[in-house]
């Protein structure tokens, strides 16, 4: 089993930072790629970036050059530092973890940005 805790949502301004962090805890030793994910209300969860446990990087076109995942394989930790955010941004943030024989998901964290 693997343990996901986010922190570090909150209420943010529009073209503001926030960075969210992902502590994992448990059978880690498995783990692969680690993820961010979000859901807006009434919208489908979607991937926003991923990395893998050598730094490979994938973002959706619509936070490239805005926001950077990286990873502490030290803290088993992976964050999620978001730059110049968009009230489009505002969701509900997931961490997703992929171990060769499951994936876990954390209780996610709410991101509202006002404009």
């Amino acid at each position: 089993q693997v343990q996901l805790v986010e922190s570090g949502g909150g209420l943010v301004q529009a073209g503001g930072s926030q960075r969210l962090s992902c502590a994992a805890s448990g059978s880690i030793f498995g783990i692969d790629v680690m993820g961010w994910y979000r859901q807006a209300p009434g919208k489908q969860r979607e991937l926003v970036a991923a990395i893998t446990s050598g730094g490979i990087t994938n973002y959706v076109d619509s936070v490239k050059g805005r926001f950077t995942i990286s990873r502490d394989n030290a803290k088993n930790t992976v964050y999620l530092q978001m730059n110049n955010v968009k009230p489009e941004d505002t969701a509900v943030y997931y961490c997703r973890a992929q171990a060769s024989w499951a994936i876990y998901w954390g209780q996610g964290t709410q991101v509202t940005v006002s404009s």
